[in-house]
């Protein structure tokens, strides 16, 4: 019997975790953020952030960048063609090798924050800025500017 309690008290708490979780995420800092997002980018052999699955699209974007984002991919599939976002939105190369990155964040609103983000890429110095959006679910990237032009932009033009 014991046993059984042991349990059903463990189950319930893992049960509880899921909702725990979003909590926590919600609560992070836009500079917090971000330094997670960049460190998937940093060292040899980084991985990077693989920002075509709905996972990490719902973990990184705003619901309005999604849709975009989608609307762009069923385009570009439907075309037979390469989507228009090409490269990586974070680091605005197709190739990458970043030793270290530097995140500053003005926070605007207690919603809406702006970060920059500074890096070395294969030798040239990049940086990328990002509009920050705070949902329920925690801090999410609306745009993302390089030096030629945003995501927003990119997603909404029309093709030629």
């Amino acid at each position: 019997m014991r046993r059984f309690t042991v349990l059903a008290v463990l189950l319930t708490c893992l049960a509880a975790l899921p909702a725990m979780l979003p909590a926590v995420a919600a609560d992070e800092t836009p500079k917090a953020f971000l330094e997670k997002l960049y460190a998937a980018y940093v060292g040899p052999n980084a991985k990077g952030v693989s920002y075509d699955s709905a996972k990490v699209e719902w973990h990184t974007f705003t619901p309005a960048v999604i849709a975009l984002m989608n609307a762009m991919y069923k385009a570009a599939k439907k075309a037979d063609d390469v989507p228009a976002l090409d490269g990586d939105p974070f680091v605005d190369a197709q190739d990458w090798d970043i030793k270290s990155v530097t995140v500053t964040v003005d926070q605007t609103e207690p919603d809406k924050a702006t970060g920059h983000v500074s890096f070395k890429n294969l030798d040239e110095d990049k940086t990328v800025t990002l509009d920050l959006v705070h949902l329920k679910i925690g801090w999410r990237i609306d745009d993302v500017h390089w030096a030629e032009g945003s995501l927003r932009k990119l997603l909404t033009e029309k093709p030629d």
